[in-house]
């Protein structure tokens, strides 16, 4: 440090400015002077923490759960959301926070039970884990989901479930709650008649959809979820299309379930990506401005985040913050759903990437992440 900022240093610690800044702060008035290192960082410095959240866990939180809670006792949804441990109830923007701008969690719907409808000002978006037989009505529109599908529902939509299945039903849910919230934008209102009734034929999105890319005429203003339910199947054609070339070497083999209407993002603030890496790919690492939260769907491997060894396999969930460094290695066949936040990213022009040069595009493995119940 030079001569100068030494000087500009210790001035900064003297009593004349301490006591200056506690003398504004009684009426409500802050010092840039001491707020700029906290905010105007030169790279991004999220408070969310890379974490790993175990299938073994989820399992035995959730079936404690279906013991005590049902969509009738006890709240709207059976869900359990991921808290990231680096963001706290005590910040605006920490509460139910998988990451800063986005809530993710897991809800189970047992047979016979119904979770009645309501709609909010958050978009809102499902992927089957596990399970059949239970639909999604969204405005009218029965939509029956299996393990594979993604589902969206826009924000202001009406929505609820019901199990006419015989097994237990598990999904993830990710929501733009953190981002709505701490702008001020929240709104929320029941269905007065518990769960909304079906007033047009099930899977009337699906059906229309069913040529893929081919879009119905007149859906080109068509913006709000022309395409409800993204189909397992469909998704697997797609990435099976792409093994027929050379895998990206930070991405492997990945899609992006976008809207076929605007070819843009299926949901207006959430990205969403099934990746399916080969057994022992290895991808080279990157890091971005968006957040992602990862569903492990099938297979097993490990990641690198930041330098630490994550291990995973199906059924785990994980993070991986802005600005992070991070790889994976698949130790067989695996597919990886995942949600961001590079819609905002993008909205807001800030999104930047950078890819690992040094040692092959690989970094130094500096620890190990230990998950709870593995």
């Amino acid at each position: 440090m030079s001569e100068v900022s030494q000087e500009i240093k210790e001035f900064m610690k003297s009593s004349i400015v301490t006591d200056y800044t506690k003398d504004i702060q009684q009426y409500n008035l802050g010092p840039l002077w001491e707020a700029i290192p906290e905010i105007m960082n030169k790279t991004p410095k999220p408070q969310a923490e890379a974490y790993l959240w175990s299938d073994e866990l989820i399992k035995k939180k959730m079936a404690e759960a279906a013991e005590i809670f049902t969509p009738e006792r006890g709240g709207e949804r059976r869900a359990i959301y991921f808290q990231n441990p680096g963001l706290t109830y005590r910040q605006p923007w920490g509460w139910a926070s998988t990451t800063q701008t986005i809530y993710a969690a897991v809800q189970m719907l047992l047979p016979g039970e119904k979770a009645p409808s309501h709609r909010h000002s958050q978009n809102a978006l499902r992927f089957i884990s596990e399970g059949s037989g239970a639909y999604t009505i969204v405005q009218g529109q029965r939509i029956f989901m299996e393990e594979g599908d993604f589902l969206i529902t826009p924000k202001n939509l009406w929505h609820g479930h019901e199990h006419l299945g015989t097994e237990p039903m598990i999904w993830m849910d990710a929501l733009d709650i953190p981002t709505v919230y701490s702008i001020g934008g929240t709104f929320f209102e029941p269905y007065e008649d518990g769960l909304q009734q079906p007033n047009i034929p099930d899977n009337f999105t699906e059906k229309r959809y069913r040529g893929g890319m081919v879009r119905p005429l007149g859906d080109d203003k068509y913006t709000v979820a022309p395409l409800a339910n993204y189909k397992w199947n469909r998704t697997i054609e797609g990435i099976n299309g792409l093994m027929e070339f050379d895998p990206d070497p930070h991405h492997a083999f990945t899609v992006e379930y976008i809207n076929p209407s605007t070819g843009k993002s299926a949901n207006p603030t959430l990205g969403t990506r099934m990746q399916h890496l080969p057994r022992g790919f290895h991808t080279k690492a990157l890091r971005h401005t968006h957040s992602t939260v990862y569903q492990v769907h099938r297979g097993s491997g490990h990641s690198v985040i930041n330098g630490i060894h994550f291990d995973w396999k199906k059924g785990d969930y994980f993070v991986i913050p802005n600005w992070a460094w991070y790889e994976h290695v698949a130790s067989e066949d695996s597919y990886l759903f995942s949600v961001n936040d590079l819609p905002i990213m993008d909205r807001f022009d800030l999104e930047q990437e950078q890819f690992l040069e040094e040692n092959n595009g690989h970094q130094k493995v500096t620890g190990e992440f230990k998950a709870a119940f593995r």
